[in-house]
């Protein structure tokens, strides 16, 4: 089996190395009994969302929902391309496992992936060091990088096709409530699809 080596720069070595440093003395001053709950959401929802930095704290905030409150899955743009991906894997789990009866799929203004090209992508891979034989060994196991790199053009489009993804998939229960929003990346209005 490969295994896979973390290539980190001096600068992000540092910065971990902080974040690890300030983690002993979170647990130390005992600082994470304030969020100690269960691993069931108290409102019984899933949200899945963009990983976005501008959404760390202001989703939480816009919606009133605390540490407990729901299930928060997150990836790169708020989407589902592939409905046996890992975020719909997670939605399942949410639903039978956890007690989950209603998702939210939350896209955001001003989104990364809108207009991602998976060209580009491709080409920054490269200037970064992989190499094409990489490259050319992911598309002969099958993978389509174009379309699994790409990105959406239309935000309420692709949170709609996510709705309606989940919504249909033949495992989710049709007694689960899926609906969409579109969050204001400044505001945290949200406007649902």
């Amino acid at each position: 089996m490969r295994q896979w080596r973390c290539r980190l720069s001096h600068s992000e070595a540092i910065m971990i190395d902080e974040m690890m440093r300030y983690n002993r003395g979170f647990v130390e001053r005992r600082e994470y009994e304030q969020f100690v709950t269960s691993k069931y959401p108290d409102k019984r929802i899933a949200i899945v969302t963009c990983m976005d930095t501008r959404l760390i704290e202001l989703l939480p905030a816009a919606l009133g929902i605390r540490n407990g409150d729901v299930k928060i899955i997150k990836n790169a743009g708020a989407t589902i391309t592939n409905p046996f991906d890992s975020t719909m894997r997670s939605l399942l789990v949410a639903v039978y496992e956890l007690g989950v009866n209603e998702v939210m799929i939350i896209g955001h203004t001003g989104c990364g992936v809108q207009g991602m090209d998976a060209s580009e992508m491709l080409e920054l891979m490269r200037k970064r060091g992989i190499p094409d034989d990489h490259i050319s060994l992911m598309r002969h196991c099958g993978i389509d990088l174009d379309s699994w790199l790409h990105g959406f053009e239309d935000t309420h489009a692709a949170i709609a096709e996510t709705v309606d993804m989940v919504s249909r998939h033949p495992l989710m229960p049709s007694d689960v409530t899926v609906r969409g929003y579109i969050m204001d990346s400044t505001t945290g209005a949200l406007e649902q699809i």
